[in-house]
């Protein structure tokens, strides 16, 4: 295994280990739950917004790695964004911010947290 590959896996299990913005915000305005059921990744969104942008957002569940860690990539991703910045998020976004590369069978786990917040806008 060469250093960046070693970089990159120690980076996403960082995120898992030690997630941003894990657990259920107090005062929240919309929740989204989001499923993965080919590998068992959950998740559960909570977002707070002002004037259409998001002021707080929060996220619980559990998962693989990849999932979890992108759930705390992306919630800290879209702090002080509006909704159209968010819908504009791409796959690609998600994997640059992943920092690793995501095949067919990991991509429903690294867009998981996105698609679910999406969702969560979409349905408010």
């Amino acid at each position: 295994m060469n250093f960046p590959d070693e970089v990159y896996r120690e980076f996403i299990l960082d995120h898992y280990r030690d997630p941003a913005n894990k657990g259920k915000l107090e005062d929240f305005d919309f929740k989204q739950e989001g499923l993965n059921p080919h590998c068992g990744d959950r998740i559960e969104v909570f977002l707070e917004l002002e004037q259409g942008k998001v002021t707080d957002i929060s996220h619980d569940g559990s998962g693989c790695a990849i999932s979890q860690a992108g759930a705390s990539l992306i919630t800290e991703e879209v702090k002080g964004l509006n909704e159209q910045e968010i819908k504009n998020i791409t796959k690609e976004d998600m994997v640059e911010l992943l920092q690793i590369p995501v095949d067919y069978t990991r991509e429903k786990c690294a867009m998981l947290a996105l698609q679910t917040i999406k969702k969560a806008l979409d349905e408010k």
